[in-house]
């Protein structure tokens, strides 16, 4: 019974089965969610298509507000206009001529903006100077929006609905003086027609379902195509932070646009019933659509599981075969495209991944040749200056006829330590020692008698190849920080010896400075274990890169292999040991 059972077990049959306990679970669960799930949908679309309404009404009013401020910031900053506010707040008033003349610089507003009815200007003691007709500013607008003009600094600010002509919106703007640092010299006052503001019918399609109203800061109404509304019933619109509200048991889509022009807001209200009219045939579309996809789902879906699962069976036996003899491409073509890109793609990563496989090797040399030119780069080169130092102080303290020997020295030094791109990296024992010889006697001439060396090599391991310069920054550190911060006279020893292991060359170089105190020598030993490099100047960096040249110049036999050893203490010298191989077999040249 059970091995009948498991013949059925197959994954095209898993495939038919799953896929329709799949189906049934969706259409169980459409016709459960259907209702909320298509209606959030249509709310959420139409909420976009309100709010980008929204958007274009506003950008339809604040062009007109736009073009109102560019305008009267030519009129508060036409030449004309500034002397006679200035001559008035000198205490020199207009003359009736003076005031008349200042008609060609206003009326340019009205000229090119058809909604403003009137403008105004007025002194900073607040008479007016235009139209002729005398009045005070305090007559036209409250004290509170004078103050707010001044605060604003020349910027326009909108008022809202004249109280005393309420088919008229008002903006006042304060002059600044140009010639009295901008201290404030007058008022424009503007009188614009309400009906710009007005909203007669539908733009967002809806068939004028929706309500649009303009509110200023004040929750009063400038501009509505329903005037029903009060403020009492405005204020709860423009504070609520749902998108849906309800007003008289009737539920709307609230928009909300604010300009950043006046800081009024575009409210948008679309009964709900509106956006939700055809969720009840979209609902029974979906029942139908989902009846006969699963009648034809039913009836494909045998011969649909076995197209698939066939190509991908002869797919997976081409996998398994490449646990015998590598990666290789499967040369199958099936009637599907989907299979065949699936194929097209496994054929493609077996590609891939053999260049991969055969580029591993070279970019690990390239990064290890990489690696190894940026520590070379970082070599201290201070000794070159030690150098040259040196020589001037012979220069000074000795007669001429030893010049020549030591620019030989310097020559030679030079020659062997600056090398181009093409020369040779590896050097002999010997050639190094001798480079060490030469960079000791060029240091005797700044230190005299206060340095005393010694270089010991048995001659048969003298042609023992290694990396050029490996020895010297030991030498180099030696002599600064040992022989240097000594007060009296001060050695240092070079010694070759051959290891225990006779597969080894130990080069020793000693000298009996102060040492270095414990703290030292751990972060030095720590940097030279963990391959971090220390992270102030002074502290090992020229043996640390001794350490990783040779790490990367012998490969694994530099990895293995400690290298380097310290050994040293406060005022008893400094020993340290450099370890390389004597065969070339040994180690791999990078």
């Amino acid at each position: 019974m059970l091995r009948k059972m498991n013949r059925f077990n197959t994954l095209r049959n898993q495939m038919l089965l799953g896929f329709l306990f799949v189906m049934l679970i969706i259409l169980f669960v459409v016709g459960i969610v259907n209702f909320d799930s298509v209606s959030r949908l249509l709310k959420n679309n139409a909420e976009k298509h309100i709010q980008q309404t929204a958007v274009q009404a506003n950008g339809r009013l604040e062009a007109i507000l736009n073009q109102i401020d560019s305008l009267t910031m030519q009129v508060a900053t036409n030449q004309y206009v500034q002397q006679v506010l200035l001559n008035e707040l000198g205490g020199k008033q207009a003359t009736f001529s003076e005031r008349q003349a200042l008609l060609t610089s206003i009326k340019i507003v009205q000229t090119y903006a058809d909604s403003v009815n009137s403008v105004e200007l007025y002194s900073s003691s607040n008479r007016r100077l235009f139209p002729l007709d005398e009045g005070d500013l305090n007559s036209k607008v409250s004290q509170k929006w004078i103050q707010s003009a001044q605060e604003e600094k020349g910027r326009i600010v909108w008022i809202g609905i004249d109280p005393l002509d309420p088919e008229s919106v008002l903006a006042i703007r304060s002059v600044s003086l140009m010639d009295q640092w901008f201290r404030p010299g007058g008022y424009l006052l503007i009188r614009m027609k309400r009906e710009v503001f007005k909203i007669n019918e539908s733009i967002s399609g809806e068939n004028g379902r929706e309500t649009m109203l303009v509110v200023d800061r004040n929750y009063s109404l400038i501009a509505a195509n329903d005037d029903q509304f009060t403020p009492s019933e405005i204020k709860p619109l423009i504070e609520a932070d749902e998108p849906v509200v309800s007003i008289d048991k009737n539920k709307y889509m609230l928009v909300k646009q604010q300009s950043a022009v006046t800081g009024w807001t575009l409210l948008i209200l679309t009964p709900i019933r509106a956006i939700t009219s055809g969720i009840s045939v979209l609902r029974t579309a979906i029942f139908v659509s989902a009846g006969i996809g699963t009648l034809l789902f039913i009836l494909l879906s045998f011969l649909l599981s076995t197209i698939i699962t066939r190509p991908v069976f002869k797919l997976i036996k081409t996998m398994r075969s490449a646990r015998l003899g590598g990666l290789k491409p499967t040369t199958q073509i099936s009637s599907t495209i989907e299979i065949n890109e699936l194929n097209h793609s496994y054929n493609q990563m077996v590609e891939h991944m053999n260049e991969l496989i055969e580029l591993v090797y070279e970019k690990e040399i390239i990064q290890s040749r990489t690696e190894l030119k940026a520590l070379q780069a970082q070599i201290h080169p201070h000794f070159l200056f030690n150098t040259l130092e040196a020589l001037y102080w012979s220069l000074q303290e000795k007669q001429e006829e030893e010049l020549a020997e030591y620019v030989v020295a310097m020559a030679d030094l030079f020659r062997y330590t600056i090398t181009g791109p093409n020369k040779e990296e590896w050097v002999t024992l010997g050639d190094e020692l001798e480079h060490i010889e030469r960079y000791l006697l060029i240091m005797k001439m700044r230190l005299g008698e206060h340095m005393t060396w010694s270089i010991s090599s048995p001659p048969a391991y003298a042609s023992v190849p290694m990396p050029k310069l490996l020895i010297q920054p030991l030498v180099e550190n030696a002599v600064l920080h040992g022989v240097e911060s000594r007060i009296g006279p001060g050695d240092i020893s070079v010694n070759v010896v051959l290891s225990e292991d006779a597969k080894h060359l130990v080069v020793t170089v000693a000298d009996n400075g102060k040492g270095m105190d414990e703290d030292m020598l751990n972060r030095i030993v720590t940097a030279l274990s963990t391959g971090k490099m220390p992270s102030t100047k002074g502290s090992g960096l020229g043996i640390f890169n001794v350490q990783q040249r040779i790490r990367l110049y012998y490969g694994r036999a530099g990895r293995e292999h400690p290298g380097l050893t310290i050994h040293s203490g406060h005022n008893e010298g400094t020993m340290i040991s450099l370890t390389i191989p004597i065969q070339m077999g040994e180690f791999h040249v990078v």
